[in-house]
């Protein structure tokens, strides 16, 4: 319902409701609906990119599920605020193993595979990648909205030359927020032992690192080898990629304003924001075809809310659920302009 089916189902109402009104447009546009987002679009968006590749169609800009409205989750933030994504976070998913002699447990070796590759998790885990506000696309998130907090936020916000530390401090002190600072870590997968009574001869684990804006693919590997230093752990690459190409928000950039317009048509009482997009999505198969691609959704995003994503109850409103339809329905007509209008003061 929130990841993101209520776009799904927004998308193809609006359509709908603009073909029941007649409705031609003068721009072209596209809707692809790929059905593994979940596991990586390798047959959907992939397929769809390839198919609009071979027509030889270039897109002005795309719009993904991503980021979305917040409302009272970030600290000193007075008013609900949409972020648009003008990025996401590279991944790497990496495998640990150990190998060592079986045994009987009454005669355990002073350190079991378990035990080695335990040790190797908590370094990971304790010696976090490095905070790294201000080199991507978060500096701009908290400049645009600095005059929407309340004091003492404001001045922070609106002085990061001077206080970017202090904020970031703050910021990696939350699980959400930490993950808008730093490479993220993520231990998913441990496994090992056969029986009760034996030494284990192997143990392995998985871990998942969202990697940030100004990080590379091969930077967080070799990060990853030096944190853990232990011949005895073995680290493979499963896969990945690097985080994407930031698109441009600038004033004279018709998709992101495009979108900015939309969202304050169907929420004047919102304020607009570039973000960076913490998980993945499918627009990342669709960078050969537009150097700009955003990431949103117009769900609400309340405390509360993180724990339904993939979770229990993963539920939304049914007036968010019409004020999605309505968004779309305005976005389709919005793009459909040759010219930008005058800008929002």
């Amino acid at each position: 319902t929130i990841d993101n089916k209520q776009s799904v189902m927004g998308i193809l109402q609006a359509l709908e409701y603009l073909l029941e009104r007649g409705y031609t447009p003068r721009r072209s546009f596209y809707i692809g609906l790929g059905h593994d987002e979940e596991i990586s679009g390798t047959e959907g968006a992939v397929n769809i990119v390839k198919l609009l590749k071979s027509r030889g169609v270039k897109l002005l800009y795309v719009l993904d599920e991503g980021l979305t409205i917040m409302d009272g989750v970030v600290d000193g933030l007075n008013e609900p605020a949409a972020l648009i994504g003008v990025s996401e976070k590279g991944q790497a998913t990496v495998k640990l193993s150990v190998s060592s002699a079986p045994g009987h447990s009454s005669m355990p070796p002073r350190e079991s595979s378990i035990g080695i590759l335990a040790s190797a998790v908590r370094s990971l885990e304790k010696n976090r990648m490095p905070n790294l506000f201000g080199h991507g696309p978060e500096r701009a998130t908290f400049e645009h909205l600095a005059h929407k907090f309340g004091w003492p936020h404001r001045m922070i916000m609106s002085n990061l030359w001077l206080f970017s530390s202090l904020l970031s401090g703050i910021l990696e002190g939350q699980p959400d927020t930490n993950a808008f600072v730093r490479t993220t870590t993520a231990v998913t997968m441990f496994n090992s032992g056969v029986k009760i009574n034996v030494m284990p001869a192997y143990a392995e684990a998985f871990a998942n690192f969202r990697i940030h804006s100004s990080q590379t693919l091969q930077e967080v590997l070799k990060l990853i080898e030096s944190t853990i230093s232990d011949e005895r752990v073995k680290v493979e690459f499963v896969s990945g990629f690097d985080p994407l190409p930031v698109s441009s928000y600038d004033d004279d950039t018709f998709g992101y304003q495009i979108i900015k317009k939309t969202v304050k048509d169907i929420f004047p009482q919102v304020t607009v924001s570039p973000g960076i997009c913490v998980g993945n999505t499918d627009s990342r198969h669709y960078t050969e075809l537009s150097p700009d691609i955003y990431r949103f959704a117009p769900s609400w995003y309340k405390p509360g809310d993180t724990a339904r994503f993939h979770g229990v109850n993963e539920r939304i409103s049914i007036q968010n659920y019409e004020e999605i339809v309505l968004f779309y329905f305005q976005l389709m007509q919005n793009s459909d302009i040759r010219n930008l209008p005058a800008p929002r003061t």
